[in-house]
């Protein structure tokens, strides 16, 4: 496998695009395209950044010593038998189309690593670095690849944020082995309020937002193609890479009229369904998400957070302290809104039906509250969720024991539930792709879950 280093080099390098897109260098890659009968023709991924806890969303203990069942109440939901945290009411109202998973479970606390595990489906192997080509591809990376767009259009868009952790950005969001052609394009709508504690050391985002001129971009593009030489010359370990300018045609053809750049201003959205989202970035990345599958865009990843995880004052779901005054008021009230707002907008549209959302974490929680009224890590036993894209609504797969602690049945795998995701997607679970050195890979070792 290759592995790129990223130097100050690299970063001159790639901070010379068009409208924040950076020119890529990569090797192409053979790869081994194997799929089933399709169902799902895009995907929603939502990411809770920071580990959302089970027992205060999707998994309730009211039985649960108080120290344990925490603060919250459980309420019934549209689905007899169910019951989801008081603070995701509108959830509640759709659980007949959610397969919850209250089951997941895998061995790794640190943050690192969990988010690597769920993104990619595989444990990291020796240290793992944010964009580095020794990685295995993120679940978007391997749908896109599969699910290949029409010319002018992403196969892959991430929002509104990059993971980071003491300064360090999170490995597993980019394509690794399968090569730049398939990392996900990184987007940030300029509308909501923002999250707190936004990461200072996140990656400019791609705005389409710029009204220019047809010719004005023509005389860019010969820009960029004399300083893509210049720096070819320049940067000798580059030159031993065939150059490709994938992203900076397709983000030509989006700014010369592409649907996805439509489909980028959310100001030609109704009104009524821009509220509906709520006036929060957190609401409006899934309504730009809609739009995005709406324009052809396979997959998007969209994190339900932000902020650097450092000091714990950001609005993410690593809640050490503070929890459930944290869930109660900041991040449970924009996470029911907007995914609520996604599935009632999908199902209007006759979307859903194409249309496969899934819920990731890194994690659950601690059952014991700790000295700063948080949870810490809990990787022993966590929720996750299905919807649309031919899952059964409506039901409830595997169970965690009375306090929360592991699996009392149907025990499965950040991997099992990729190997779902793809069976959505059309894509069989055992298909072989190959690494830019050819090298042949399955892309999961996972079974799919019995929900579809």
């Amino acid at each position: 496998m290759l592995s790129l280093q990223h130097t100050r080099r690299d970063f001159l390098r790639s901070s010379v695009g068009l409208a924040g897109l950076t020119l890529p260098t990569f090797l192409k890659a053979k790869e081994v395209s194997v799929t089933t009968r399709r169902k799902a023709k895009a995907c929603i991924v939502i990411y809770t950044w920071g580990g959302m806890s089970h027992y205060e969303s999707f998994d309730p203990k009211p039985e649960a010593p108080v120290d344990i069942r925490g603060e919250f109440k459980p309420i019934k939901t549209s689905t007899p038998g169910i019951q989801f945290s008081e603070h995701i009411p509108l959830l509640a109202k759709h659980s007949n189309k959610l397969a919850i998973v209250r089951s997941v479970h895998h061995n790794d606390g640190a943050h690192s690593g969990a988010v690597y595990l769920n993104l990619t489906g595989h444990r990291p192997e020796g240290q793992i670095k944010a964009k580095g080509r020794k990685n295995w591809p993120s679940i978007t990376s391997v749908i896109s690849h599969f699910h290949r767009p029409i010319a002018g259009v992403p196969g892959a868009v991430r929002m509104p944020y990059s993971m980071y952790d003491n300064g360090r950005q999170m490995a597993g969001e980019g394509a690794g082995w399968l090569g730049a052609k398939y990392d996900p394009i990184l987007m940030r709508t300029p509308f909501g309020e923002p999250y707190g504690g936004v990461s200072r050391y996140d990656d400019p985002a791609l705005n389409l937002k710029l009204n220019l001129k047809k010719e004005r971009i023509s005389d860019r593009l010969t820009l960029l193609e004399q300083l893509d030489q210049t720096l070819g010359q320049r940067v000798g370990d580059f030159t031993a890479y065939e150059r490709l300018d994938y992203y900076r045609q397709m983000a030509a053809d989006m700014l010369l009229g592409s649907p996805v750049r439509d489909a980028y201003d959310l100001e030609t959205e109704d009104q009524r369904i821009r509220d509906m989202y709520g006036d929060h970035i957190g609401g409006q990345s899934l309504l730009l998400a809609r739009r995005l599958v709406e324009a052809g865009v396979p997959v998007v990843q969209a994190v339900c957070s932000a902020g650097d995880l450092a000091g714990g004052g950001g609005d993410n779901w690593d809640t050490h302290r503070n929890h459930f005054f944290k869930m109660k008021n900041r991040l449970l009230p924009v996470f029911d809104r907007a995914v609520s707002a996604l599935l009632t907008d999908l199902e209007m549209r006759g979307m859903l039906n194409e249309t496969l959302v899934v819920f990731l974490t890194d994690f659950g929680r601690t059952p014991k509250v700790n000295g700063n009224g948080g949870r810490d890590h809990h990787p022993g036993v966590y929720s996750m969720a299905f919807a649309g894209g031919g899952i059964q609504g409506g039901q409830v797969f595997g169970a965690s024991d009375t306090n929360g602690i592991e699996p009392a049945s149907g025990a499965c795998s950040p991997a099992d539930i990729h190997a779902t995701v793809y069976k959505a997607m059309g894509i069989d679970h055992n298909a072989e792709l190959h690494d830019q050195l050819d090298r042949p890979y399955i892309i999961c070792n996972g079974q799919p879950l019995p929900i579809i």
